[in-house]
């Protein structure tokens, strides 16, 4: 059963992250990864806010949704692109501010759980 919810979790965040991604980046000119950096941050901010949930949710939105939604690949192969590119100031860009933010989301979404389910 657990793996259905991972499934149906997964189901759910591949293409959620991909039509956000491209939604992101259509609006943005720029060589910049807005859309994967959107992506990993909202996922970072949702599975902060899941940890106080049930194992069964935490299966299906954090394993599932968050996994298939957030993508450390993409983004290591974006910022690779960046810095080869030329656009090195770009790949530090993303780095650092993916870090930042994917931490400070990671963190609001626990405090906010904190308050909300104590």
């Amino acid at each position: 059963m657990n793996w259905l919810l991972v499934l149906a979790g997964g189901a759910i965040g591949a293409p959620l992250r991909y039509l956000t991604d491209r939604a992101v980046q259509a609006r943005h000119d720029s060589v910049f990864p807005w859309g994967t950096f959107t992506v990993n941050v909202t996922g970072c901010l949702l599975l902060g806010l899941l940890t106080g949930a049930a194992s069964h949710v935490q299966l299906l939105l954090g394993t599932g949704l968050c996994g298939a939604l957030t993508t450390y690949s993409t983004f290591s192969y974006e910022t690779l692109r960046l810095a080869e590119s030329g656009a090195k100031g770009y790949a530090a860009v993303n780095v650092l501010a993916s870090v930042t933010a994917g931490l400070g989301a990671a963190f609001a979404g626990v405090t906010v759980a904190g308050s909300l389910w104590p």
